[in-house]
């Protein structure tokens, strides 16, 4: 009997095992957490004949004929080095599911910020044009588990598959061939996994280069400078109209007097989407275009866009109170998306920042800051190198308040005297300091709002 073994017990590394397992596969699953909270999921696998052990760094074992990886875990640990080394076939959990769904086709979205959205309003469209395309990887499903289900054949067999893909996911994923790849914007992220910007970009770049048909946001500068002369065939985006399109116009998408445009022909009034920001304008140009590559009428465009509720911990407004909007941004996690976040609200804001602090160039970001924030609420592990930076670009009017209860409650006394608009949770950092995932930490905010509001 063949042995595979899974690292990490989330619900991608919980679909991938049980997927393994009635596939004939002697499986064990191992995650370096040891918490109460697994012990429930551990029974269960266990139950179905699955080996689990909590607590352990994985090391491997020759007999092993694969080894399948979870999105969260580093590609570069040393049990997968060693693993690579004795010839025992490496891959992710995507990869997995790839490989069990390769007949159907993937549209894969990737790109520092604006992933979510767009693969959300992506599979908004394909649903609503009644097609079976959930969203999966980092939103919706474990891409295993919709493998699993088809496996199973416990689901409406699937149309399509619509999924965001992290660089970890394009990193451990060998033979991922999308029908549609879409690349949203490249700001350095990650670089404490992946080293270098030129390494990140071309971990990026390879699921383009595997992909059938490519969707580039033309207006990113680093894209526009690097990418354009790679992907000529590509169907390139501008909210700046059809004059700014790179290379083939006719396969294009553009604004033009406030409609989505294609060669000409206008499709859906870019207002009708209900989204601060002009990035989220980039993000339905994106989404509208891979729809048209995927033959969607422009009436299943327009009603979906038109009925399209937003995306949770993106710019997402909690609560009115006092007459400000309290706003849930806490999937920005790195200092582009912040600044991105900060750019669409109305000012004066006081802004609710920190976390598990990560690489990057916070230059736009502090400059945002300056010009739009009455105060800012610094948190967690990144509080004090955070006003330390603000204090070097001579901005004062922060506070360390260190846990985001206090941050909400500070934020209630002053937002009312200093005249703010708008409460802005946006951390420009990762929330492992604290929370177990970006969203733990927005459903906090969430509640603690309700809470001040009750």
């Amino acid at each position: 009997m063949l042995k595979a073994h899974v690292i990490g017990l989330g619900k991608s590394g919980n679909a991938a095992a049980r997927l393994l397992k009635l596939q004939g596969w002697d499986v064990s699953l191992s995650d370096r957490n040891n918490s109460s909270q697994l012990e429930p999921q551990k029974q269960q696998l266990e139950s179905e004949g699955i080996v689990v052990n909590l607590g352990e760094n994985f090391q491997p074992d020759e007999s092993l004929d694969l080894v399948v990886v979870s999105p969260g875990v580093p590609w570069d640990i040393p049990g997968l080095k060693t693993a690579r080394n004795l010839g025992i076939e490496t891959i992710g959990e995507m990869e997995l599911a790839w490989r069990n769904l390769r007949d159907v086709p993937w549209v894969c979205i990737t790109g520092t910020n604006g992933k979510t959205t767009t693969t959300a309003l992506t599979a908004a469209i394909f649903q609503v044009a009644g097609l079976n395309a959930p969203a999966c990887g980092n939103i919706g499903y474990a891409a295993c588990e919709l493998a699993l289900q088809e496996y199973e054949g416990s689901a409406q067999p699937l149309d399509w598959i619509i999924a965001e893909v992290s660089s970890y996911q394009i990193e451990s994923s060998s033979t991922l061939n999308p029908r549609i790849a879409v690349w949203t914007t490249f700001t350095p992220d990650h670089l404490n996994r992946h080293y270098t910007l030129e390494r990140y970009y071309d971990i990026k770049a390879k699921l383009l280069y595997q992909s059938q048909q490519q969707v580039i946001n033309g207006d990113d500068p680093y894209l526009r400078e690097t990418a354009h002369q790679r992907w000529l065939s590509a169907c390139w985006t501008s909210v700046l109209g059809q004059e700014k399109l790179v290379a083939n116009s006719e396969l294009g998408f553009y604004i033009e007097n406030n409609w989505v445009m294609q060669n000409g022909e206008p499709i859906v009034q870019a207002d009708a989407l209900k989204m601060v920001g002009s990035h989220n304008q980039q993000n339905l140009l994106m989404a509208v275009a891979t729809a048209r590559l995927a033959g969607i009428e422009t009436e299943a465009i327009c009603h979906a866009i038109s009925n399209f509720p937003g995306v949770a911990h993106r710019l997402e407004q909690i609560m009115t109170w006092q007459g400000i909007d309290w706003i849930n941004d806490s999937k920005a996690t790195n200092y582009d998306a912040a600044e991105v976040g900060l750019a669409a609200v109305d000012s004066p804001v006081i802004l609710i920042a920190g976390g598990e602090a990560k690489k990057g160039d916070d230059t736009a970001w502090i400059y945002r800051i300056k010009e739009k924030v009455a105060s800012v609420l610094l948190i967690g592990d990144a509080a004090e190198a955070f006003s330390q930076r603000l204090k070097a670009e001579n901005y004062f009017n922060f506070e360390i308040v260190e846990t985001l209860e206090k941050a909400i409650q500070k934020a209630s006394e002053i937002a009312p005297k200093l005249g703010a608009k708008v409460v802005l949770l946006s951390p420009a950092c990762a929330s492992f300091d604290q929370y177990q995932s970006f969203e733990h930490r927005g459903e906090h905010f969430r509640q603690l709002c309700l809470e001040l509001k009750g």
